[in-house]
Order: structure tokens, then sequence, then C-alpha cells
């Protein structure tokens, strides 16, 4: 069958709770190979809860139901507080990405603890904002930014990973509603090891099976190139085809 739309491949996946400092209860799910272990780990962190973002958000949806198979890939999602989806609701309320420092730290407490490797976060839209402005305080490869607005992460913040040796890759559409590949350019001008990748045709939703398919593969060079090219088709024996 083709790979595409809301196809979910085989994987094992595991209904979780994320435990915050502050006292709360994030609920979760967590996505790995089927018999093997992952080779990588993607924390995801979703769009504005209050613009609709969440766990199930369709590129972090796709990317659990994808990955474990195609690439060898854990990938953990959450809601972050005060958030719905079909799991369940966090506890709390939503903050504006001040409190959600909590909710990034019971992530990275969660991996650390499952003893899952070479994390990286993958944020989109609000998701980068979290991303850039808690991501260095933690063990992690990298960042992977997906449609960055740069709305709530200061320009102090963002050069603060100017000289860090864990990568900073961003995906800018070119008709993204916020920010646009060459303002992106600018504004990442602080960070020189910044790789900002400008998507021909993009948007800031990344709607349809084309756009899709090259965020998950954007993000599979990122966290483990040795699974491209991504298959398109997947076959009832597990037998893939590129």
């Amino acid at each position: 069958m083709e790979i595409r739309g809301p196809l979910a491949l085989p994987a094992r996946r595991e209904d979780i709770e994320l435990h915050t400092l502050d006292g709360l209860t994030l609920v979760g799910e967590l996505a790995l190979p089927l018999e093997r272990d992952p080779v990588a780990t993607l924390v995801t962190l979703h769009p504005l809860p209050t613009a609709g973002g969440f766990m199930d958000s369709h590129i972090l949806r796709k990317a659990a139901g994808r990955l474990p198979a195609l690439a060898d890939l854990a990938v953990l999602r959450f809601n972050t507080r005060g958030t719905t989806s079909p799991r369940g609701t966090s506890d709390g309320a939503f903050d504006g990405g001040r409190a959600e420092a909590f909710d990034v730290a019971a992530a990275m407490d969660f991996v650390r603890e499952a003893g899952l490797p070479r994390p990286w976060l993958v944020g989109w839209s609000f998701g980068t904002e979290l991303a850039l402005k808690y991501g260095r305080d933690h063990d992690v490869e990298g960042v992977v930014l997906l449609s960055p607005p740069l709305h709530r992460a200061t320009a102090d913040e963002v050069a603060a990973w100017a000289g860090d040796a864990r990568r900073v890759i961003a995906l800018v559409p070119e008709f993204d509603d916020y920010l646009r590949p060459a303002e992106a350019a600018e504004r990442f001008s602080a960070i020189p090891e910044a790789v900002l990748i400008a998507v021909e045709g993009g948007k800031h939703l990344w709607v349809g099976e084309t756009q899709t398919r090259r965020v998950l593969t954007e993000i599979v060079a990122a966290v483990n190139p040795d699974a491209l090219p991504l298959p398109t088709e997947w076959h009832g024996d597990g037998s893939q085809v590129r």
C-alpha cells in the first residue's frame, strides 16, 4: 500500500504520562520500532494549543505513525499543560511558553529514565519557541524547527545557540504566515552554524502529502540519514519499496 495520510505503520505504541516539577501530569504516547531498538529519539513539541495545536497535529502524528518503522526512530508526543487530544487532557493551563519549560523538562526526564537514545527536539510553530528557549538546558543532539515564528523566543535566546555543538536546523516555508526565508535568514544569522532550509511552495501548516514527505525526509536527514530515502510503499510482509 502507498504510505500516505494517517496510515500508521507497525510499531510498539504505549500511552505514557509525564510528571512535571510543579506537580502536573501530562498525557502522551511513545512509539518505538516494532522489533528493533531505536537509533535515536524525537521529542516532539506541538503547535500553539490556543490555535488548535496538540500532540496529534498532523505532522507529529504522521512522524509517530511512520518513522519508527521507516527510520528506526522513537517518537515521543505529548500534550503540553492544559492541552486536550483524543489521548486525554494534560493538567494545568496554557502559560504562553513560560511554565511550559517544566513540560519540556518532564519529557526529557522521561527520555533519560527510559534510556532512549540520542534525543532531538522537534518543534512545530509554538513548539519551536519551546525548543529554542529551553532546549539548551537539556541533553539533546539538536533541534529541528518546523515553521519557526520567532514570536516568543527572544533575540538573546536565539543567539545563545551560537557556538553550541548541538545542531539547529530550521525548515522555513516559502509562503509561511509568520516568518519567511529571507527574514528567517536575518533572524537566525546570530547562529552561524544554523542550517536554514527554505522549502519551495511550503506553507506554515505543511498541508498535503508532498509537504509531509518533505518534512519527514528533512527530519530523518538530520537524525538518521542512513534511513534515506524514505519508502513510499509498505507491503504486508513488512518489506518496503523506496
